[in-house]
């Protein structure tokens, strides 16, 4: 069996890699005080240990067991209960909450009322319907400590919210910011493009020193998160550029009359002529920039929001 070429790709910066997994397959490190994340490199969660049991937040597949092996970790280490008692989703996905059901039917499950109807839509056992829901804010109190949840409106999902430890120097928010690196493709799978692109300010305006942002192996920080919005920004002021200097009309005039090649086309030149400087800008600065269909989708995503979203999409007809 032959397996394919590897691709030649720019070096990662040290930064934006994380610690080492043990010989299970998992980091856990303390944040601050009490509050732990547990790491695949890939994935990332995270768990506060009270005197009244563990909260868990979010359960990816990807580290499935390692949860519970890393809350017993601490917990003997600790001399605190390694009883998980509630699960915080940050959103219904299930590459984030897949390991749900590991946690057993007497967890208390807590997530936005969206993430309720859209756990219930998709009827996967694996990762039951939160018990208790809200709307804009939820303060959760376990064992002395406090949480704050918080949806501001819609980004990556339509039901992704924030999660503040205000008593640990914490902002937990998913999906949105990959510490040192770029966003996979279109705009990191984001269902909400003018959303995605608000929620770092939105982000930003927590007081916080550490960020748990659910992929990769290690914190982010708040230089992280300005990075990402200039990289995001760059891609919004080049994707401005490229539409107003590229003339679709040559494209649908000599594809005509397969009117799609001539979208195709025009596009595609559009999309090309937005990325290569933001490609070239950040190899080297974010991980994977060199990867280019990362940047070229996201840009993609990025133009069009600009166009359907911003508007206007184009001329009037006289």
């Amino acid at each position: 069996m032959t397996t394919p070429d590897r691709p030649e790709y720019a070096p990662i910066p040290p930064s934006a890699l994380g610690p080492a997994v043990n010989d299970q397959g998992y980091y856990v490190g303390r944040v601050e005080r009490n509050l732990y994340y547990v790491t695949d490199s890939v994935y990332q969660a995270a768990f506060l240990a009270t005197r009244d049991g563990v909260v868990m937040f979010d359960a990816p597949p990807s580290i499935g067991h390692n949860l519970q092996r890393a809350v017993d970790e601490v917990a003997a280490a600790e001399g605190v209960s390694n009883k998980v008692t509630h699960l915080v989703y940050s959103h219904h996905h299930d590459d984030h909450s897949g390991a749900s059901s590991i946690f057993g039917g007497d967890v208390v499950r807590i997530g936005h009322e969206e993430t309720k109807r859209l756990l219930l839509r998709d009827g996967n056992p694996a990762r039951p319907a939160p018990d208790i829901t809200f709307a804009d804010t939820y303060t959760l109190e376990v064992g002395g400590e406090r949480v704050e949840l918080a949806w501001h409106g819609p980004n990556h999902s339509p039901d992704n919210i924030y999660i503040h430890f205000p008593g640990h120097d914490t902002l937990m928010f998913i999906d949105v910011v990959n510490a040192g690196w770029v966003p996979i493709y279109n705009t990191n799978l984001s269902e909400d493009v003018p959303g995605y692109m608000a929620a770092p300010a939105i982000a930003l305006s927590y007081p916080w020193t550490h960020f748990i942002c659910g992929h990769l192996g290690r914190l982010a920080t708040r230089d992280d998160v300005a990075v990402h919005q200039q990289y995001i920004a760059d891609i919004e002021a080049s994707a401005q550029e490229a539409l107003a200097s590229v003339d679709p009309v040559p494209f649908y005039t000599a594809a005509w009359p397969n009117f799609w090649a001539g979208v195709k086309a025009h596009l595609d030149t559009v999309t090309e002529r937005t990325a290569a400087p933001v490609v070239a800008k950040y190899t080297g600065v974010l991980a994977a920039a060199d990867i280019e269909i990362f940047t070229y989708t996201t840009s993609f995503a990025i133009m069009q929001s600009l166009r359907l979203d911003r508007g206007p999409s184009g001329p009037v007809h006289p």
